[in-house]
């Protein structure tokens, strides 16, 4: 029997809607370089991938404003000091950090997937309701802005002002929430094992996508 059809859509973002033009590791080494270190992009990117599984949730219960942002920024400058540590670098540079969280707001650093823009403009002319989830920050929906794909979408919710990161359910209830459709109404669309648990424990069908 067909699923019926649903009344609304949970997007996730990295992965899923949108990727990096190059690697961490290389836009890490770039900066790396500014400041006298000389790295190898893919024991970066080895490292950072090592570094980012391990770390503690992307989420920062009952902060806004600016507290949340510093948050943020301070959440990124540890991995990034723990990523380079990883490779061999002592003492990081202070201004490395913060660099970096800076250098990823930037939408050139960022593409959506080629499919993706027709998709959200069909979604959006056929009714669906369409809110991107993610375990990322306040960051993401400025670059959604710049990469043309905000105008489809009715909510943007990040897993750092929410408080809570898949494979908690709190971020898709809530985004059911601002769309105002029961679970029953949505599916979410993601590429991890965490887009999958968090849309099993708040009810949700799930569709995963997978990228090479």
């Amino acid at each position: 029997m067909a699923a019926e059809r649903p009344r609304g859509l949970l997007l996730d973002a990295m992965g899923t809607l949108i990727g990096l033009r190059k690697s961490v590791g290389h836009t890490y080494a770039e900066a790396a370089c500014r400041h006298g270190l000389s790295l190898e992009a893919e024991a970066l990117n080895a490292a950072f991938r090592t570094v980012f599984a391990a770390a503690p949730p992307l989420a920062f219960p009952s902060l806004q404003g600016a507290a949340l942002r510093q948050a943020e920024q301070d959440w990124w400058t540890a991995r990034v000091n723990a990523t380079l540590e990883a490779v061999g670098v002592e003492r990081p540079p202070a201004e490395l950090g913060p660099e970096l969280f800076h250098c990823f707001a930037d939408a050139g650093l960022w593409q959506p997937y080629p499919e993706v823009p027709a998709l959200l403009q069909r979604w959006h002319r056929q009714g669906l309701k369409l809110a991107v989830v993610s375990n990322f920050d306040s960051r993401l929906e400025p670059l959604l802005e710049q990469l043309g794909l905000r105008n489809w979408l009715h909510a943007v919710v990040v897993s750092s002002a929410v408080g809570a990161a898949k494979p908690e359910p709190a971020p898709l209830l809530l985004a059911l929430e601002q769309l105002a459709l029961p679970g029953s109404a949505v599916w979410h669309v993601g590429d991890s094992h965490d887009d999958a648990a968090a849309a099993a424990a708040a009810g949700l069908r799930c569709v995963r996508v997978q990228r090479p």
